[in-house]
């Protein structure tokens, strides 16, 4: 996502909204991406959510381990999210779900 890589999307790390900080955030699309580690509190990341959403933004979670074992699946996610999706070769291995719900086969989260 460096350097405006993924379709021309700028992407800023680690920014400040609000009592908040995005692991990445692209303020054109107002598209939060948080990138998800083995430990998360999800009555705090609920909260977060909320009132980033509340704030209009869209935010998608990804785990670790998603990223890394299927990133191309992530990246199109991101795309989609963004509005610049491109046409698809194969189905996505799941699909963009509510916060709290799994999107991804359990051997991965």
């Amino acid at each position: 996502m460096r350097d405006r890589r993924l379709d021309g999307l700028k992407f800023r790390r680690q920014v400040p909204l609000g009592p908040y900080v995005a692991d990445f955030v692209c303020l054109r699309h107002r598209l939060v991406i948080e990138a998800d580690g083995p430990f998360h509190d999800a009555e705090h990341d609920a909260r977060r959510d909320d009132w980033l959403r509340s704030q209009q933004f869209r935010v998608l979670r990804f785990p670790n381990t998603m990223i890394a074992v299927y990133p191309d699946e992530v990246l199109e996610r991101i795309r989609e999210a963004a509005g610049v999706a491109r046409p698809l070769l194969r189905p996505l291995r799941g699909h963009l779900l509510p916060h709290g719900e799994k999107a991804f086969p359990d051997d991965l989260t």
